[in-house]
């Protein structure tokens, strides 16, 4: 019995007493663990500035006329919402140019002496919407002598002519380019005898004339020309008078010269014989309308649109226009000054996107931004001059206007 007690006291020897652990799981003493060495980091590397582009887009505040109709509401702010939408998109490019565009809007009142505020704009590069007869008066300034204007508002023919002057661009189609390329379809449609009705506005006897020198020039017969004065009331006694006022040859189209529209809309369907009406009513000839969607128009109609909440006017286009021509001219010569974007732009180099189909350029002789006209109904596109058979030799986009040998500006 002991020798048994013996042997199982050896056997659990192992056991109860503790074995001793290899060297390596003894444990360590805690010491700072040790921070990892890092480089310093590299100073950032300078940016180069960007080359700023200074615009001023100066207007003139206009008093609401009359309202003629409730379907066409007074739009007071028309071009300084293009003006701003051509400024988004140059400054889209200009991050890739290392250009930065600025837009100062500048507002005179209505009626105000607008000189006093243009002599003190500081940009160079300036967009003028303001009257015809108020756009040489800026242009002679002799702070003007330094600066490239650019007429976002006007049609006139003699701005274009012998009222021209060599620092101002014009961007509309003047009053000869819309009869043009009014004449250019009723040619390929052989509508060629006309019945011209004349406001007595002057503006209207300016269209006339547009009307006449284009019936000329295409080989239009005028079977017939009256002035509408102020003895109607279109509103009350258009089914009496007008059909009367109508009477005359055979004819084959009505042409009104009405641009303020005083009666112009009241002459459609109540003519004695049954024939269309173009002219400032109707068909007419246009920079821009609602209804054109062709060549990515309807992108910048949806834009504009979104921005503004309305839809794009002839002046919003036109001051679009500008500042685009700007920005090309100004990422082609790397330039900001106004010497350099002038030449360019002048020159055979320069195109402009307009988006109508052919590129935009401007005539060297008068300053005109030659580009294709929109001959529009109310709700629809109904073609783009210049017609297609209307040759040139250096462009058919000057078959609309006043081409080189017939210019007037000196």
């Amino acid at each position: 019995m002991k020798k048994l007690q013996r042997l199982a006291a050896g056997l659990l020897i192992p056991f109860c007493c503790s074995v001793p652990l290899p060297a390596a799981a003894k444990a360590k003493p805690t010491t700072a663990a040790a921070k990892p060495q890092t480089k310093p980091a590299p100073a950032p590397a300078q940016q180069t500035p960007k080359q700023i582009v200074k615009i001023a887009y100066f207007a003139q505040e206009q008093v609401a006329p009359p309202a003629l109709s409730n379907l066409d509401p007074f739009i007071p702010n028309k071009g300084a919402l293009g003006a701003e939408l051509a400024i988004s998109d140059n400054n889209t490019t200009g991050q890739f140019t290392g250009q930065q565009y600025e837009l100062k809007k500048i507002l005179v009142p209505a009626g105000a002496d607008p000189q006093p505020l243009f002599d003190g704009i500081d940009a160079d590069l300036v967009l003028l919407n303001v009257a015809a007869d108020q756009l040489n008066k800026l242009a002679d300034r002799p702070i003007a002598k330094t600066k490239l204007l650019f007429d976002v508002a006007n049609s006139s023919d003699e701005l274009r002519n012998a009222d021209c002057r060599h620092n101002v661009l014009h961007i509309l189609p003047n009053r000869a380019m819309r009869a043009d390329a009014l004449a250019q379809y009723m040619l390929k449609k052989r509508w060629q005898n006309w019945f011209l009705v004349a406001g007595p506005a002057p503006e209207d006897k300016l269209y006339a004339a547009a009307i006449k020198r284009a019936a000329k020039r295409f080989g239009m017969k005028l079977v017939a020309e009256k002035e509408w004065n102020q003895d109607y009331d279109a509103r009350r006694t258009a089914q009496a008078d007008v059909p009367t006022f109508t009477q005359v040859d055979d004819y084959d189209v009505l042409v009104i010269a009405d641009e303020q529209g005083l009666f112009g809309e009241y002459l459609d369907y109540r003519t004695w014989k049954p024939r269309p009406v173009i002219g400032t009513q109707g068909l007419t000839a246009t920079a821009w309308h609602r209804s054109h969607e062709q060549w990515g128009a309807v992108q910048l109609q949806n834009r504009f649109k979104i921005a503004s909440g309305r839809w794009m006017e002839e002046q919003d286009y036109a001051a679009y226009l500008a500042v685009r021509a700007i920005g090309e001219a100004s990422i082609r010569t790397k330039s900001n000054e106004m010497p350099a974007l002038k030449e360019y732009m002048l020159s055979d180099a320069f195109a402009l996107q307009g988006y109508k189909g052919m590129p935009l350029s401007f005539r060297k002789w008068d300053g005109q931004l030659r580009q294709p006209i929109l001959l529009a109904a109310p709700r629809s596109l109904v073609a783009v001059a210049p017609i297609e058979g209307f040759l040139h030799p250096k462009t058919e986009l000057d078959t609309l206007g006043f081409d080189q040998p017939e210019t007037g500006c000196k």
